[in-house]
């Protein structure tokens, strides 16, 4: 973990408010601080990287609130051997976070524009175990396997069947449900035998999941 005595005043409150808010898985905590969200960020959002706020990325897509990414990420309780799946790369943010916890992360993102530019920034900080691929994030191509954890970052207006049969037992998938432009409902869903358990977490907002590959960007 970061040596508070060297963090920078911006780093320290972003730590600091993590906690208050609740989280307190400790790896998640050290996967939070050990990845350099202003690196993730175009030059001129950077001031603002270390901040509990959303923030924009090109395609008009957005990087979550730290809190956000932070208690999704705790509520997957990811384990070092599993192999998780996110759908909605963006920056790449959220992707090196969970490479931090997990064996492997492969991450799936529409727009050729994001996914180059993941791919650069992944390669250049050496989160060697991240995949990213374009592709619908609904309808992935055949030979992906299945994930211990399943982790969607865009809102759907139910539970795709398409990634609950990607899903092994005793995974769980973390996903955002509810309609593009009213309440959604962060929802945890744990396979357990042939059950699928559901539990409600927290509303949220999350932009809408689209089909397809983007014809631009």
């Amino acid at each position: 973990m970061i040596n508070s005595g060297t963090a920078p005043p911006e780093k320290m409150m972003f730590q600091l408010s993590l906690r208050r808010r609740g989280i307190s898985d400790r790896n998640v905590l050290q996967a939070m601080e050990s990845v350099p969200r202003d690196r993730f960020v175009d030059p001129m959002h950077r001031p603002n990287a270390w901040r509990d706020t959303a923030l924009p990325i090109p395609c008009g897509q957005t990087l979550s609130q730290p809190f956000v990414i932070a208690y999704m990420t705790e509520q997957l309780q990811i384990q070092p051997t599993n192999r998780v799946l996110e759908i909605g790369t963006g920056s790449g943010y959220h992707a090196a976070v969970l490479s931090r916890l997990a064996s492997s992360v492969v991450t799936v993102e529409r727009f050729r524009t994001l996914v180059n530019a993941a791919r650069t920034r992944l390669r250049e900080l050496n989160y060697a175990n991240v995949e990213v691929l374009l592709a619908d994030g609904l309808a992935l191509p055949d030979g992906q396997g299945t994930f211990d954890r399943i982790l969607v970052t865009v809102a759907v207006p139910e539970l795709p069947q398409s990634l609950l049969d990607l899903l092994d037992p005793g995974g769980v998938l973390i996903a955002p449900i509810g309609p593009a432009n009213g309440r959604q409902t962060l929802v945890r869903v744990q396979r357990k035998d042939d059950e699928l358990i559901r539990r409600p977490l927290v509303d949220v907002r999350f932009v809408a999941a689209l089909r397809g590959i983007a014809r631009e960007l």
